[in-house]
């Protein structure tokens, strides 16, 4: 199957008039879920990657209210609030948990890559508050981290940024489990390739070589993990731990995405086609190579399915699942455009 072009039409649907929804029935916005800091920093994620010179003009404006949502989801400390309700009311505290760092992810992305001076302005304000929190959580971390190698592409002597890269080496750099579970932690859980892609990225941002060759052994041995019948098959929401018997669902679209990513880092740094190879398993995972030869994605709208369960797709198109179906593709075209 011809893997297509991202298509964000479901997407600019979920809009609301403070932010991105969180869930949808099927196609339909579920408006009574509100928002969340984590998805709309994900839609500014994957706005900020796209070419600036195809962004229409709905998507520059989408851009625009990402960054301010998380603007206002910002405290003085530099943690995140999460969830806000349709009101527009927020709820619970602020803190250093996944969505400050994905909060983090996407304003040092913002600031990379965006041509807009008021964007990467109001970008780097933001990530330079954020960038003196620190987490207990490795993935929360991995997320920070990621932004702040971004950040120091554009700005590579930046104090800041280099201190959260080494506040989260601290965190990440853990031993594996043992010789057999090449994992440093007793199970998998949920976006497991974001913990060796930060490796990845961190090391080499720091000059480390072996926090790089970490990064790479795990990742190396996770997608072995993931494709143990010649195509992906992620970590189910569940989990899986070393005694545990194969189980495959329910399979989360958020774990093919950030193998994507992984893959693609270690491709640009390494040349290895092994992950070339992987970065194609995950596009074609949502073309239907999976567990249950089920296509994972509306073809005319371009919303991605929540999960692939036991009785097939979940095809409720949710912005988390939309949005990591947009990533990869993102991945998939920029790959056929450098070889044309």
């Amino acid at each position: 199957m011809e893997i297509p072009e991202p298509n964000f039409t479901h997407l600019l649907s979920l809009r609301g008039p403070y932010g991105t929804f969180e869930h949808a029935k099927i196609s339909v916005p579920r408006v009574e879920h509100g928002y969340c800091t984590d998805d709309v920093s994900r839609v500014a994620l994957v706005l900020a990657r796209e070419s600036q010179s195809v962004m229409s003009m709905d998507l520059t404006e989408l851009l625009w209210s990402s960054l301010n949502f998380m603007e206002l989801a910002q405290r003085a400390n530099g943690e995140f609030l999460n969830r806000r309700l349709c009101t527009g009311d927020w709820q619970f505290p602020a803190s250093s948990e996944d969505c400050w760092g994905r909060a983090m992810w996407s304003l040092g992305t913002i600031y990379a890559r965006c041509e807009e001076p008021g964007l990467r302005e109001r970008a780097s304000s933001a990530f330079e508050r954020g960038a003196t929190v620190r987490s207990e959580w490795p993935r929360s971390m991995a997320f920070a981290a990621l932004g702040a190698s971004e950040f120091l592409r554009a700005a590579p002597n930046h104090e800041g940024a280099r201190q959260l890269l080494d506040a989260a080496v601290a965190v990440l750099d853990r031993e594996n489990v043992s010789g057999q579970w090449r994992w440093p932690e007793d199970r998998l859980t949920y976006a497991n390739a974001i913990l060796p892609e930060a490796l990845i990225a961190a090391g080499v941002y720091l000059g480390d070589e072996r926090i790089v060759e970490r990064g790479l052994d795990q990742l190396k041995w996770l997608l072995e993990m993931e494709t143990p019948r010649g195509h992906l098959s992620v970590t189910p929401s569940g989990g899986r731990g070393p005694g545990d018997d194969q189980r495959f669902f329910d399979q989360q679209p958020i774990e093919v995405a950030a193998m994507s990513d992984a893959c693609v880092r270690a491709l640009s740094l390494t040349g290895d086609p092994l992950w070339r190879q992987g970065r194609e398993l995950c596009e074609m995972w949502f073309m239907g190579l999976n567990d249950l030869g089920a296509v994972m994605f509306d073809h005319r709208t371009g919303g991605g399915y929540d999960g692939l369960t036991c009785d097939g797709p979940n095809l409720n198109q949710g912005a988390e699942s939309t949005i990591a179906l947009l990533t990869t593709l993102q991945h998939a075209r920029r790959v056929a455009l450098t070889t044309i």
